[in-house]
């Protein structure tokens, strides 16, 4: 009988691929930030949106989606719960009528002094043991990984 399938690949175990462990390193990185911004109010969802608010307020809805990468429908449902919430506000973008932009408000900007240092905090659990070489070091390397993709996959475009 003609065997013609392909040979088996070589073992490659989870713990070896650097994205099994990047991913999940982050969800624990998620699951830890939500348990600690939970009691102020803010989902882990609305969390990106505001992250990216408190450098850039007053982007579009289709910014918003790129910048923290997801679907306009998601941005949209963050946004709209947001809202709710009263962290956020949408205009008529004085420039385009047609365009909505997205702001912070009081609440939502106040929320900045109360939950950046509660991120710190995550990254600092996470990397207790690092020396400052170290950390830095690892930031270095992620950033040079991230590049590496980012233009790996430009190229295929």
């Amino acid at each position: 009988m003609d065997d013609h399938r392909a040979p088996l690949a070589e073992p490659f175990p989870l713990e070896n691929s650097f994205g099994y462990l990047i991913r999940s390193t982050h969800r624990h990185f998620q699951n830890y930030l939500s348990l600690r911004i939970r009691p102020h109010g803010v989902t882990l969802g609305m969390w990106y949106f505001l992250r990216v608010l408190w450098e850039h307020n007053g982007l579009t809805q289709r910014q918003l989606s790129d910048q923290v990468g997801t679907m306009e429908p998601t941005t949209l449902e963050a946004i709209r719960a947001m809202e709710k919430r009263g962290l956020v506000r949408r205009e008529r973008d004085p420039a385009d009528g047609r365009k909505r932009l997205v702001f912070l408000t009081e609440e939502g900007e106040a929320l900045r002094a109360v939950l950046l240092p509660i991120a710190r905090e995550v990254v600092d659990e996470a990397a207790a043991d690092f020396s400052t070489e170290e950390r830095e070091q690892l930031r270095g390397l992620l950033m040079r990984m991230r590049s590496r993709l980012a233009k790996a996959t430009a190229a295929s475009d």
